[in-house]
């Protein structure tokens, strides 16, 4: 988990020019981004103004990967374009300075790591995201579709408890149906690093929020009974959507951000990160 940011100022340069860039075409484009290494992180933000240009992932790139493949390899905030033409700023998780490329390029849709942001929100919240990309956020459900329908994602969900013990699980395949299907689930190809299974009941489920109970649980609205929003079965292993717990509470059951195989139903994680990227 990173530590508060220093900030920094910096002079933007694309190839032999710095300030104002101009495509061929003549248009005006303004860069601004977050870059961190690690513990410490410098913030230039990423809105672009670009008009009449043709979409390329150069200008354009649809995920983290094409950011990283776009020669920035610094951890922060970036923005994408997974429908090609609407800006969405989002984490991009690089790895820390001198990391090798293949624990980089995460394009981080759902984080945890200090309970300031309230994550029991409605459907509509949950479709286009909320939250802060510098710390906790929910990138939205419609997002993580237009991601997943073109290219075939990885998945990685990394854990940490309040004594800084650190674990993770990782899926081979992941992806997200459209919300005609209720954006259902897709994962699969499990590989351990300390966290035990937790998505194996959430595959193939719709996501289900307060509002909109899309569960296969007939007694009752798991996003109601266990305050968050999720892939629900009947209900769940994992509940990373839920209320933000401070550790072990036994009188508190199922309803924090836990992760059942790892600290069982009663453990509120410290962090919680779940995070994606392209796979050939």
């Amino acid at each position: 988990m990173q530590k508060p940011f220093e900030e920094a100022s910096f002079a933007l340069k694309i190839g032999d020019m710095s300030g104002p860039v101009f495509t061929d075409s003549g248009v005006h484009i303004i860069l601004h981004m977050t870059f961190s290494v690690c513990s410490v992180a410098w913030t230039l933000l990423l809105p672009l103004l670009v008009g009449g240009a043709p979409i390329s992932q150069e200008l354009f790139p649809t995920d983290c990967s094409d950011v990283y493949a776009n020669g920035q390899t610094l951890s922060g905030v970036y923005t994408i374009y997974p429908t090609a033409d609407t800006p969405v700023q989002v984490y991009c998780d690089m790895g820390c300075q001198g990391s090798k490329p293949e624990d980089a390029k995460w394009t981080v849709f759902q984080r945890r790591m200090d309970g300031t942001v309230n994550f029991y929100r409605p459907w509509e919240q949950y479709k286009k995201g909320f939250g802060n990309k510098d710390g906790e956020y929910w990138l939205g459900l419609e997002n993580l579709y237009q991601l997943t329908r073109n290219r075939k994602y990885e998945l990685r969900v990394d854990l940490q408890d309040f004594d800084g013990v650190s674990v993770h699980a990782q899926y081979s395949y992941f992806s997200v149906e459209s919300e005609a299907e209720g954006y259902r689930l897709h994962v699969s190809g499990f590989t351990n690093g300390g966290a035990g299974d937790s998505l194996e009941t959430s595959n193939g489920q719709k996501f289900s929020t307060f509002d909109k109970d899309q569960d296969s649980n007939e007694e009752g609205n798991c996003a109601k009974s266990y305050l968050g929003a999720f892939w629900y079965n009947k209900c769940h292993h994992a509940n990373p959507n839920g209320i933000y717990l401070w550790g072990r509470d036994a009188t508190l059951f199922a309803i924090g951000d836990v992760w059942y195989h790892w600290k069982a139903y009663d453990y509120g994680l410290k962090f919680i990160t779940m995070k994606i990227r392209p796979v050939a």
